[in-house]
Formats: C-alpha cells, structure tokens, sequence
C-alpha cells in the first residue's frame, strides 16, 4: 500500500498568554505591550521613554527612569475576520468539499496584559524586568466549513520574561541590554478527509469529504535571546532612539493524537502504522527586529513622535512537523513570508498640568504573501488610528486610555493543489478575509 500524504494542524505562529486572540496581526507579533505608547499608535516608542513599559521597545528607556517604579497595562482586544466567497474542492477539481462557508468571525476577544518594574540601582544605572507576550494567534473555524482539512482551531501562547539594564553614560548618551526568555505553547487542530484518502488507496466504502478525522498536536519549548538599544538626547526637548531585539529558535516538542472516522476508513490506515498516535515536534523562530524612533516637544505643550520599525519575517519560511513515528511522513507547510515594514507618526498634547491629549497613526505592513495565506494566519496590510489621554493623578501616579481601530486590506485566499504537493490531502481553498481590529487600552504607572 502506498503511503498516503497526511494533513495536520502547523505550529503557524505563537500566541500570547491568556490566548489574546490577535489573529489579524502583521504576522503574528502583537504591538500592545505599553498602555502609554498604545496612546500614539506607538509612534517615537524607542525615543520617547516615558516610563518602565517603554524597556520593551529599547532597554535603553530604563536609564531615564528615577527611583522604583511600576507599570501594568491591559488591552482589550476586539478581532473580527469573516471569510468571504468561499470555495473549496479535492485535489484536481474533481469533487466539491461540502460544508458552512464560515462565514462568522473567527477571532475570539481577549485581554492582554504587560508587566514591568524598574528600580534605579545606582546613579546612572538602572534594573527593569518587563513580562510581555510579544507574539499571538488564535484562530477557531466552525467544524464543519470548507476549509477544515486546512485549519479549525489554532490556539498559541507566548510569555516574553525580559530582565534588562539601562546605562545612562552621559548627559547625552544612554544605553541598554536585555536578555529575553521566551516560553512557547500551541494546541492546533484540523479535519482529516479519509474519505479521500481511502479512495486513493482503494479501501473499500471510502466516500471524499464525507468521512472524516481529525488530528490535535500539543507543543511547547523554551528559547533565549536579547535585546539591545541606545537613546540620545542632544538636548531637554528632543530623543533619538535605535533598538534590535533578536530572534529566538525555538523547537517545540509535544504530541499529535488522531481520531478517525466512524466509517473505519482511518483504523484500516492505522493497520499500515498511519495516522497512530504519536510524539511530534517543529522548529519556529520568532523573527529579529531593527527599530528607530525620535521624540520631540515644544515650548507651547505639543510633542510630535515618529517611528520605523523593520522585522526580519523572512525567516518563516516553512513549517515541518516531524513524528517520531518512523511510518508518519513529515507535515510541510509552505509560508515564504517576507520582511515587513512599522511605520508611525504621533503626536501629545499638554491641555493642563495634569492632562495630555494624545494620537497617533500607522502603517503596519504584512509579510505573508497571497499565494502563501492561510486560514490560521488570515492577516494583511493593516491601518492604525488611536486616540487617548494621560492624566497625572499624584505625583507619583499617571493614568492613561486609549482607543485604536485598526483598519485591514481583505486577506485573499487561493490554496491549490496540483495532486501531488503539500496541499493534495487538504484540498484547493479559495476566498478572502474582511479583517478588522478594535482595541480599548488602560494603564497605570506608579512612581516610588
């Protein structure tokens, strides 16, 4: 019997903690790490400084930061992806796949938190520690569309830790180093077409995409990595920033667990070795970033902020789960994502002592391709608009509020397969995404 090709869930992206539902992002990073920068689109996030939070865009922010101090920052995030026009079909055409059109939203609300603490350790040195969730995705299909042989669900957790340094060499110079510890967990799902798979083998009563199985893979890893920025401050009113944080290799091991049909298609495969429960694992890394910012204010209360942002998503290039079963052939997913673009401008205003109007706008470019999308990572070029305030309460105590909305580019969809490649079990997938994306954001800084 010839081995059939298999279909399983790809470990496509990593997720934050409290599975922040993000699906829609440039990639799968998520920018809300700071309730402060989230006022101005983060615009000038690696000059501006304003407090601890800002470690997570350059350590070097911590060098400006007097005394101890405490910052914690939620964001309430609001995806919406809706999958359009929807067509779908078994290798060569031949056979149409029946279901829903999922056409409800895929993306699932959630809360993102970020922590960060600093405390001044000596003059001109300064400690911080920032837990973040600096990447995510989570995707949930109806069982039945037409599309389940390519994804159902895709839930991803990362916890960044980020202990750092910032030393402020001059009056003018500051600089700052971090070391990132990066906890990765997925749980993935999809349909497996037995039906058709069987047809192709000639098992007796097997029907395409009327019997179908489904599989689960379970994963998680640990990884290290850095980061490293540099401020300067030619004078009382204007920053420069640069900052690099760096990939980080990740190889998640876990477990994939099967369920066949009912029509018993699958346990006949299962008598070749196929399609058994078994230990799986995948190599992700989460890509490298170069970011430049500039702050600067004037003497009537106004502040305007820029900022670039480049990431190295070109490291994306597949996605291979291998098994340890030796009968199981690998599970390949094609992705060729390419390096993409962060551009913002913002800008603050000082109404009283005690309040700032802040906005901001950007534009966040996508790195995966049209021929390469897929369900589980439906996102595309992406629009931001934010709106907030900052009131000083104390001394000590600063409050702040955002709204952003985030406008999307439709995600188009065209998986085809030729009978023989990646996508032969999985089937041609056609459509697009209507993508958009509301976020409400509040944080607190304290002072002591």
């Amino acid at each position: 019997m010839k081995p059939p090709r298999i279909v399983l869930p790809t470990m496509t992206s990593l997720a934050v903690l409290v599975t922040a539902q993000q699906a829609l992002g440039a990639g799968f990073a998520i920018r809300e790490q700071s309730g402060t920068a989230q006022t101005n689109a983060f615009a000038g996030a690696t000059a501006a400084a304003k407090d601890a939070s800002y470690m997570f865009f350059n350590p070097a922010a911590l060098a400006l930061q007097e005394g101890n101090q405490a910052h914690l920052s939620l964001s309430y995030i609001l995806p919406e992806s809706k999958f359009k026009d929807g067509e779908a079909s078994i290798a060569g055409g031949a056979v149409a796949i029946t279901g829903t059109d999922n056409s409800g939203d895929i993306g699932d609300d959630a809360l993102v938190p970020a922590i960060y603490v600093s405390t001044e350790l000596a003059d001109r040195l300064t400690f911080g520690l920032g837990v973040t969730f600096p990447f995510g995705l989570t995707t949930e299909n109806e069982e039945g569309w037409i599309g389940r042989y390519h994804a159902l669900k895709s839930e991803l957790t990362t916890v960044n830790i980020n202990p750092a340094v910032g030393i402020r060499a001059s009056d003018k110079f500051a600089f700052g180093l971090g070391l990132q510890l990066q906890y990765v967990d997925t749980e993935l799902t999809n349909a497996i077409d037995f039906g058709t798979i069987g047809a192709g083998q000639a098992i007796p009563g097997s029907i395409p995409t009327a019997q179908d199985g489904d599989v689960e893979l379970e994963a998680d890893d640990w990884g290290v990595g850095y980061n490293l920025g540099a401020l300067y401050t030619p004078n009382d009113s204007t920053r420069f920033g640069l900052a690099f944080r760096s990939e980080i290799d990740h190889r998640a091991d876990g477990s994939a667990d099967f369920t066949n049909d009912s029509a018993g298609i699958g346990a006949v495969l299962n008598g070749a070795g196929l399609f058994l429960d078994t230990g799986a694992s995948a190599e992700v890394t989460t890509p490298a970033s170069i970011s430049a910012g500039a702050y600067h204010e004037y003497e009537n209360g106004l502040a305007l902020m820029a900022e670039v942002a480049w990431t190295e998503w070109s490291v994306f290039e597949e996605l291979r789960v291998e098994f340890d079963n030796p009968a199981q052939p690998d599970n390949v997913t094609t992705e060729d994502w390419d390096n993409s673009w962060f551009v913002a401008l913002g800008a603050r205003y000082q109404l009283t002592p005690e309040f700032a109007l802040n906005g901001g706008i950007a534009y966040d470019e996508s790195p995966i391709p049209d021929e390469t999308r897929t369900p589980r990572v439906p996102g595309s070029d992406r629009y931001w608009v934010a709106v907030g305030g900052e009131y000083e309460l104390t001394s000590s105590i600063s409050l702040n509020a955002s709204y952003t909305h985030i406008f999307m580019e439709d995600g188009d969809i065209e998986l085809v397969t030729n009978g023989a490649d990646e996508n032969a079990a999985r089937g041609n997938l056609s459509g697009r995404y209507e993508n958009q994306i509301d976020i409400f954001t509040v944080s607190g800084t304290i002072r002591f």
